[in-house]
Formats: C-alpha cells, sequence, structure tokens
C-alpha cells in the first residue's frame, strides 16, 4: 500500500490514539475515528479534520458501516482497569475482525504487549497475546506490534515509573525489579504506526517486537529517571516477599494509579520482556538520528511539564493548542487524571463589589510596598528564610508601583504572563523542592467583577511532597486572607476612585 491511505482509528480518546491521530493526519492521510461517545472528541484541535463515528468495539451494530471504504484499521482499545477484561477484549478482536473483513479492510494494525512466558504469565499479557492471535487468524493481514514499556507522560508503565521514583528514596522492592526490560519511546511507537501501513507488504500477517536501544532492570530504569529528572538517586533493596499481588497493593498505596490498572502492570514484570527479534527494521528502518534510548525518551517525556507554562499544563478547560500537532511525549487533556506527575492546587474565588478595572489595578500592583495582602508576618519570614538558603527573599520589590511587564522581578516572583485586565502569572523564583506559580484573575461578574487566585506546585522528590505538606495547614491563613483582602481592596479602591488600598 502507498501513498495516502483512509484510516480507521479506535481508541482515538485513549492514550496511543489521541497521539496517532494528527500524525496520520500530517501523513497526508483520511482518518475516521470509531469512539463509544464522539463527544470526548469535540474539542480536540483535528476534531472538524476527521471522520467521528459511534461504535462499539464489542457491538457489531454499525461497525461494518463504520470501516466502510478504510484501507487500514488501528486496534488500539484495551479493556485493562475492569475486572472481566479478558473476556471483553477476546468479544472485541472477534467482532472487530468479522467487522473488517465484512467491510473490505485491507489490513488491520494491533499495539499490544510482549509476548506472554510459557508458565505463569499475567493475564495482562495473556489477554493481549489472545487479541494478537485472534487478528492474525482472521482473513484480514494484520500486524501485530509488541511494545514492552512505552516512555512518556500518560503512558500508565511511564507514569507508575515516575511517582515510584519520584516519591520513594529508599524502597524495599519486590524481586522483579532485576528483570530485564527493553522500554521504547512513545515517538518511535507512533513512528511504527504511522509508517507500517506504507511500508510493510500487504501480505504480511504477523506480529514483530519493537523496542528501543536500551536493555534495562526496572530498577535501573529509576535509577536513571532520578539521574534525569534530577533527584537523588533512589536505594533500592530487592526482597522476595513481596508477591504480586503485594507488589500491586504497595504500587496501589504509594501511587495515584488506579489499582484496577496497577495490579495487571505489576503482574506482567515478573517476567523479562525484551525483544526476541527485529524483523520490523527490514521494513521500518532505524531512522537517521537513531532510536531514541531512554534517557532520552524520559528527558522529552518531562521536557513538557518542566517548560511549559502553567495554563497550558494543569488548566480545566481546554487545551490550547497551538496550529501544529503537540509533541508525542507532550500530556494531552485525554491522558489519564492521574497522570502527568503530582501537581499540587490552592484555588481560592471571590466575589468582589467592584468593577474589573477597579479590582485588575490591585492585582497590578502587588507586592512590593504594597505587600502580598495576608500575614505580612509570615510573608517577610519567608523572604529571610530564602535569603539564608542563598535565595533572592523579598528584596527586589518591583519596579513600578503600578505596572508590571513580562519577565521583570517581582519580590521572589517573576512576571510570566499578563493578559492586560484579567491575568497575572507570577512564577516563583524562591528557593523550592520543586517549582510554583501564583496566578490571579479578574473576571467580569454581571456589573461587578469575580476574583479567581489559583497557586500551583509541582514538588521535586519526596522532599517536594514533605514540603507541600508541611505548609498546607497554613493555607487557609495566606492564600485564604489574600483572596478576601484583595477583594476588600478593590472595592474601597472602587469606592475611593483612585490609588491603591492595602
Amino acid at each position: 500500500m502507498i501513498g495516502s491511505m483512509r484510516c480507521l482509528v479506535t481508541g482515538a480518546t485513549g492514550y496511543v490514539g489521541g497521539r496517532l491521530v494528527p500524525r496520520l493526519l500530517a501523513a497526508g492521510h483520511d482518518v475516521r475515528c470509531l469512539v463509544r461517545n464522539p463527544v470526548r472528541l469535540r474539542d480536540e484541535p483535528w476534531a472538524d479534520t476527521v471522520e467521528i463515528v459511534a461504535g462499539d468495539v464489542t457491538k457489531p451494530d454499525g461497525l461494518v458501516d463504520a470501516l466502510r471504504g478504510c484501507d487500514v484499521a488501528y486496534y488500539l482499545v484495551h479493556a485493562l482497569g475492569r475486572p472481566d477484561f479478558p473476556s471483553l477484549d477476546r468479544v472485541g478482536a472477534e467482532v472487530f475482525t468479522q467487522a473488517a473483513a465484512t467491510a473490505g479492510v485491507g489490513r488491520l494494525i494491533y499495539l499490544g504487549g510482549p509476548e506472554p512466558a510459557e508458565h505463569h504469565s499475567s493475564d495482562h499479557l495473556r489477554s493481549r497475546d489472545e487479541v494478537a492471535r485472534i487478528m492474525l487468524a482472521g482473513p484480514v493481514p494484520t500486524v501485530v506490534l509488541r511494545a514492552a514499556v512505552i516512555i512518556g507522560s500518560g503512558s500508565a508503565s511511564f507514569e507508575m515509573l515516575r511517582y515510584l521514583t519520584e516519591r520513594l528514596p529508599v524502597m524495599v522492592t519486590p524481586r522483579w525489579v532485576r528483570n530485564r526490560v527493553q522500554p521504547i519511546a512513545i515517538r518511535d511507537v507512533l513512528r511504527y504506526l504511522v509508517e507500517c501501513p506504507t511500508s510493510v507488504p500487504a501480505d504480511i500477517n504477523r506480529a514483530f517486537d519493537i523496542g528501543g536501544p536500551d536493555v534495562l532492570t526496572y530498577a535501573e530504569m529509576m535509577r536513571r529517571y532520578a539521574e534525569v529528572a534530577g533527584l537523588t538517586r533512589p536505594v533500592i533493596a530487592p526482597v522476595p516477599a513481596l508477591t504480586p499481588k503485594l507488589s500491586a497493593l504497595w504500587v496501589g498505596l504509594v501511587t495515584p494509579v488506579p489499582g484496577a490498572i496497577a495490579r495487571p502492570l505489576v503482574a506482567s514484570l515478573i517476567h523479562e520482556a525484551v525483544c526476541k527479534e527485529q524483523d520490523i527494521l527490514e521494513y521500518v528502518p532505524v531512522p537517521p538520528d537513531g532510536l531514541i534510548g531512554f534517557d532520552e525518551a524520559v528527558r522529552l517525556a518531562l521536557a513538557k511539564i518542566r517548560d511549559a507554562d502553567v495554563e497550558t499544563r494543569w488548566s480545566d478547560a481546554s487545551w490550547p493548542w497551538a496550529s501544529t500537532a503537540p509533541l508525542p511525549s507532550d500530556p494531552l487533556p485525554t491522558d489519564p487524571e492521574w497522570s502527568g506527575g503530582t501537581v499540587y492546587t490552592d484555588v481560592r474565588e471571590h466575589a468582589v463589589a467592584a468593577p474589573q478595572g477597579a479590582l485588575w489595578r490591585v492585582i497590578e500592583a502587588i507586592g512590593g510596598e504594597h505587600g502580598w495582602y495576608s500575614f505580612p508576618l509570615a510573608w517577610s519570614a519567608r523572604g529571610w528564610l530564602d535569603r539564608l538558603a542563598g535565595g533572592v527573599g523579598l528584596r527586589r520589590g518591583r519596579r513600578d508601583p503600578r505596572r508590571l511587564m513580562v519577565g521583570e522581578a517581582l519580590d521572589f516572583w517573576r512576571v510570566e504572563e499578563i493578559v492586560p485586565g484579567r491575568l497575572l502569572r507570577l512564577r516563583a523564583e524562591m528557593r523550592l523542592p520543586g517549582r510554583a506559580w501564583l496566578e490571579m484573575r479578574a473576571e467580569p461578574d454581571g456589573e461587578h467583577a469575580r476574583y479567581r487566585q489559583r497557586a500551583v506546585f509541582l514538588p521535586r522528590g519526596p522532599a517536594g511532597h514533605a514540603y507541600w505538606a508541611a505548609v498546607w495547614p497554613f493555607h487557609a491563613i495566606v492564600f485564604g486572607g489574600m483572596a478576601r483582602n484583595i477583594a476588600a481592596a478593590a472595592k474601597r479602591q472602587a469606592a475611593s476612585g483612585s490609588g491603591v488600598s492595602r
């Protein structure tokens, strides 16, 4: 198959599918997305450039029509997280394969897991393998790509690795941390998925192992993650007593990854997951700059979190996409809520008996001689502590008492973004075991205004989590008082008609 094709993508609201669709479009293909609830794709930036149809891979009704006219169909769904996932996956594979044959689809592509061991394999890997066998035994030529741990923000396996490494400086771990794994970057996974339909001959019907250039133990992955993330290397002590069930319980206690997902993932780690062959390279060769190694894949997965502004990473609204597709390692709005690492927030909101303009003038004049509108002693103490730790403290003040510009210093903050009359976002420059932002908004509320305030903290390692736990009890006083006093100051300013009132 060559040239432009019509591709059907299942799982477009999932981790891999959501990243695959814009890449298929960029390659010049027409894309049709099969989803159970089309509303979930409504706000995707590419929604208007694809055809979206409602359907369920386990229900034949409408499935043939959805597949009709497609050259290739991607099967990227998995019921992991439900207790009956093996039976659901089996039914889905059987129904989808038969519907594809009836519709005349030329090629199926399935992203599965490593081939399971002959004995004592996990339900997760056995289910993935069963789906692969069903599709390969069907009438439509199928390419199965077998991947172990996928490295990218939002991948369940990567998130489990992230949370374990960032939250535990000392780990008593099960024996499986010594097992070898061949991880692969999400960028390379997507490259294989995009190129397979045009590079693999139409009559090929087989499974291919795919992996990155590094073969590591799980313990080595945790240590190397820590090194890339700038964390202290964890102390890892494997013990034989932790069975897969106990290991899954341990993972569930330490990380926000749901137990229904953690249990099968942990059970899958009791055997090594290394490529037995790399025949896929005969059809999709290594790119000129090579396959992405583990360290670089981790850096790419963490880069968006470190470099993005707060609004584009943790907004509750739609993702403010650029005109080009996001990088495959970037977090997406459709990723699970527990992915992307820990983000602590403190959100406050107040109705303001004053116009929006009066509220904005108070916000823009904050800091320096006007102070921070709550518990001055606490802010001064934080400044003194910062200076003792070698930080900037509160000594920088502000350049102008009433006007701010993007990039300028403001006490121990840096002005990161201003939308005049509406938004002020500050990035913390005090010494912290993590990164912090403070966001203040003035929004219209009828004839008056509404003040919205949000503090965001990204912890760095166990010290970051401990820091947030230590300061959290004071937030009601510091941040709560700040929101109340800013609202009151705006009201007084509106009454006086000028100036900024503390």
